[in-house]
């Protein structure tokens, strides 16, 4: 396990477009399902990964917690089945099923999601606002395995808060930590081993 930092992407950066496989309902989802919503979450995962292992019962809660609130929240698990057979579309799903997961969990088989992202880690997590524009990038909290500090899930769900309320985010924000996304033989992005820029 190689402790990776957030990339941290330029704030107003535009959500990437996607179209990738629902692990539990097999459905394809797109950028596109959620234009309706004033702000979209997405977060990146992996089912093996201590850190994902560590907050998975507050991602769960996230879902249950804004499901009425006009906000649209997406899980992708973009890691290298080849070498990590623990993150295959069969084994997300009970990951899913487990923790009562209910927003999407998508598989991105060829990565192409993961880069289009600047993904890094897991978890890594990303919130645009109404026009798709990047608004905060970084941690879930401040928890980390074996850190002792609870799983809150403040520093998210304080930026959710403040992009449904049109309040733009002016605190310092902080790259989340995880492990690094196992890319496929050949496929790291350029930016893997880039320093972060934290703004």
């Amino acid at each position: 396990m190689a402790l990776t930092p957030s990339t941290m992407l330029p704030l107003g950066t535009l959500a990437p477009k996607f179209n990738l496989p629902d692990v539990v309902s097999g459905k394809t989802i797109s950028l596109a399902n959620f234009a309706d919503k004033k702000v979209l979450v997405v977060i990146f995962v992996s089912r093996h990964c201590p850190f994902v292992q560590h907050i998975k019962f507050e991602l769960a809660k996230l879902g249950q917690d804004y499901k009425n609130r006009n906000v649209g929240i997406l899980a992708i698990s973009s890691n290298d089945i080849n070498t990590h057979p623990n993150d295959a579309p069969e084994l997300l799903k009970d990951f899913a099923q487990e923790i009562d997961l209910s927003y999407s969990l998508l598989y991105d088989e060829s990565q192409k999601a993961a880069k289009d992202f600047f993904a890094a880690c897991t978890p890594d997590f990303f919130i645009f606002n109404a026009h798709r524009k990047l608004a905060y990038r970084g941690q879930l909290d401040d928890s980390r395995p074996k850190n002792d500090l609870p799983v809150t899930g403040q520093d998210l769900r304080k930026a959710i808060n403040y992009v449904l309320a049109d309040e733009e985010i002016i605190w310092q924000q902080k790259p989340s930590i995880g492990c690094n996304i196992k890319w496929k033989a050949g496929n790291e992005p350029v930016y893997y081993k880039v320093p972060v820029a934290v703004g």
